[in-house]
Parts: C-alpha cells; sequence; structure tokens
C-alpha cells in the first residue's frame, strides 16, 4: 500500500504542473502559477525563476513566491556567482543542505532565513535561459523525486518564458515601428500623398520602409527601400540604413549619388546585409521626378489618359552586392493629376506565380485618383490582409496648377 501511495503522489504532482489548463494562462501569469504550485508540491516556502541575460550573462529575477522583493528590486547575478550562479555555470542540479554566507551572495536569502535549497537549470534546447530554485526555512533532505519534480516544473517554465520573450520582443519591434514610420506624411504644395505598411511576420514589422522629406533646396526626398530578412532583425537594419539615407540626402543631389554613398555604409558597417532601395526627387514646381533604383522594382505612374505604365528606369545591384559601383539616375515627367506609385515586392508576388502576373494586377488597379484613394483601392483590390511578406505602399499625386 505505501509503495501505491507513494506512486500516487508522484502522478499527483506530475499533473500538477502539465495541467492543461496552465496553457490558458498568459506567460507572466503561468511563471506565477508554477511558482504557486511546485511551492506547495515541495512544501516550501520560496521559489524563483531568474532569467538568463545573454548579453550580460547574468541572471535576473523575473519572477518569485516568498522572494518577491528580489523580483522588485530587479536582483542581478552573474553567472558563477551564487547559488544560481552556480546551477547555471554547471548546467546541473544544485542541492545546498545548509545555507551560507560563503555559498550565497544574495543577502535577502539569508535574511530570509533559509536553511536549504534546490536549484535546477532551464533550457530551450540546448540553450541555457535560466534558473529555477525553491528555499526551506527549515533545514531539508531534497530527493531525487524532488529534484526530478523541479526539474519538470522548470521545463515547463523555460516554454513560458520563451513565450514572454517573444511578446517583449514583439513589443520592443511595434515601438520601433512606430518611431521608423512616419506618423503621419508631411503636407507639402504641389502633392498629396498616401502610404500602407502591412508586415508579413507575427512581430508586426520588418525591412520593408517608406519615407518621405522634404529637402532644403525645395525638391521632396521620396524613399521606399526592403531590407532582407523578418522581425525585429531586419527592422534594426532598416532603421540604421533609414537613417544613413536621410543624412546623404542632405549632401546629394542626385539620387544615384546618396543610394551608391549608401551602399559603401552597408559593406562596411553591415556586411552580410542585402537590400533594395527606391530613391526619388520630385522636382520643386512637380513638374519632374529623378529616380534611382537599386536593385528594387520599378514604380507606377498613371497618367490622365495614358493609362498606367512602369517607367523605363534602369535597375542597379541591390545595396550590399559586390563592390560599390556608379549607379544611375533618370528623369521622369511628372503631369498634372499623374500618380506615382511606389512598393515593396510583398504587394505583388506570390509563391509559384510569375511577377509579371502580379505586376499585370497591380497596373490594372491603378487610376489617376487621389493618393488615399489609390492606396485603399490597391489594397482591397490585391487583398493584403495577411501578406506573405511584408508590404509598403507609396502613393503621390500631383495637383492641377490652379
Amino acid at each position: 500500500m505505501a509503495d501505491d501511495s507513494g506512486a500516487d503522489e508522484r502522478l499527483r504532482r506530475i499533473e500538477a504542473v502539465t495541467d492543461s489548463k496552465l496553457s490558458r494562462l498568459d506567460a507572466d501569469d503561468l511563471l506565477d502559477e508554477l511558482l504557486v504550485r511546485v511551492r506547495e508540491l515541495l512544501r516550501v516556502d520560496t521559489a524563483a525563476i531568474l532569467l538568463l541575460d545573454q548579453h550580460a550573462q547574468q541572471l535576473v529575477a523575473t519572477a518569485a513566491k516568498g522572494l518577491e522583493e528580489e523580483v522588485e528590486q530587479g536582483f542581478r547575478i552573474s553567472v558563477g556567482r551564487g547559488f544560481a550562479g552556480r546551477v547555471a555555470r554547471s548546467r546541473q542540479p544544485v542541492i545546498l543542505e545548509q545555507v551560507t554566507p560563503a555559498r550565497v551572495v544574495n543577502p535577502l536569502l539569508l535574511d530570509k532565513g533559509i536553511q536549504s535549497m534546490l536549484g535546477v537549470p532551464m533550457f530551450a534546447g540546448t540553450e541555457l535561459v535560466g534558473v529555477l530554485h525553491v528555499g526551506s526555512l527549515t533545514p531539508r533532505r531534497f530527493s531525487g523525486d524532488d529534484v526530478r519534480l523541479l526539474q519538470l516544473v522548470a521545463d515547463r517554465a523555460s516554454f513560458a518564458s520563451q513565450t514572454r520573450l517573444g511578446t517583449i520582443d514583439r513589443t520592443a519591434a511595434l515601438a520601433l515601428q512606430r518611431s521608423l514610420l512616419p506618423t503621419r506624411l508631411p503636407t507639402v504644395n504641389g502633392v498629396d500623398m498616401a502610404a500602407r505598411y502591412v508586415p508579413g511576420h507575427h512581430t508586426g514589422i520588418g525591412g520593408d520602409w517608406y519615407d518621405v522629406f522634404p529637402l532644403p533646396s525645395g525638391w521632396l526626398g521620396i524613399v521606399v527601400g526592403d531590407v532582407s530578412g523578418h522581425g525585429l532583425p531586419a527592422a534594426v537594419v532598416m532603421g540604421r540604413l533609414r537613417s544613413a539615407l536621410r543624412a546623404y540626402t542632405l549632401e546629394c543631389d542626385d539620387p544615384a549619388d546618396a543610394l551608391h554613398r549608401l551602399d559603401h555604409k552597408i559593406q562596411h558597417f553591415e556586411a552580410g546585409n542585402l537590400a533594395t532601395a527606391l530613391y526619388a526627387m520630385i522636382s520643386p514646381d512637380r513638374e519632374q521626378i529623378l529616380i534611382s533604383l537599386a536593385g528594387h522594382l520599378p514604380p507606377m505612374l498613371a497618367r490622365p489618359g495614358h493609362g498606367v505604365a512602369a517607367p523605363a528606369i534602369p535597375v542597379d545591384l541591390p545595396l550590399g552586392i559586390g563592390r560599390p559601383r556608379p549607379r544611375r539616375s533618370t528623369v521622369v515627367e511628372f503631369p498634372e493629376n499623374a500618380v506615382l506609385v511606389c512598393y515593396t515586392d510583398g504587394l505583388i508576388e506570390r509563391r509559384g506565380e510569375l511577377i509579371d502576373v502580379g505586376f499585370d494586377r497591380l497596373r490594372a488597379v491603378i487610376q489617376p485618383e487621389s493618393a488615399e484613394t489609390v492606396c485603399s483601392t490597391i489594397m482591397t483590390s490585391l487583398g493584403i490582409d495577411q501578406p506573405a511578406d511584408d508590404v509598403a505602399l507609396l502613393a503621390i499625386r500631383r495637383h492641377a496648377t490652379a
């Protein structure tokens, strides 16, 4: 009977931490609930999770029960130092039957009067992501079953911590998006403009961008670009390229020159990254557009009475490929009421389909109307709700002269 009782207790313990209902909780609530349950199951007084800051190689107190002050104070400890640091360095469970000042570095553990501790590493695959430890206010001998149960909890907590990290990354990505994409397009004489950005990645941002800025000379700068990759890493590179290109436009009267300098910048400081870009300058009288393409898809131009076509613009190499070489700019006439439509490849490319089909589909829905109407019509007609790739779209319409 005693063996059956022990088996039943072990099963109850396992079910308590593998309960499918826990999956319905968000990451932070799940970590808290796991700590509540493990305190009850192991009959301990404290439980804490410290997640690894990979860059600092420090463990950061993230969730705790009975040691809430550790989280409130933002306690950090380097891998290798103290009890948690020892668990992280060894990547093995560690039992401390007697807590002493020589064995722990967090004074809170001593102030609480913790006598014995058990800690286990947390892994995501083979990578260490943190440490889970428990403590008792009375001397305690932790058993092999205790270690196995705590490791089971740590495995569940590791998954939650990765979900939590993903949420933090998405929040950071969205904040980055808001800072890099214009909240509103500038109001400038002679044109009206509208834009759209739809991410093709769950983080909510990628490497596509658009930008519009008046230049001191009276010209209007127009940029649409695409950094290879997705998510936060691509967005970070995109932010650096966007800032660099803005700086170069203040020194260059020719779009080709600005893109040439940006190519140098990428190959020196962003080696391994690839980007395409369209940089255009609209003349102060709005009658002409000077355009340079770095591996980017050509814009569409809708002219009243002349239909829609892609202007004949030579396409130079993308940014980040081979040695930087001279680039070309092309003058395109911009008649009254005409609309220039610039975009990234996510707007027209579809898997298993020739790109010419995408060009034709886009060309068929563009009319020389207001920029906002053009953008709305394109997005609705092409069904851009959840694209497989990021989409940036920018429409500029020249006003008729009064």
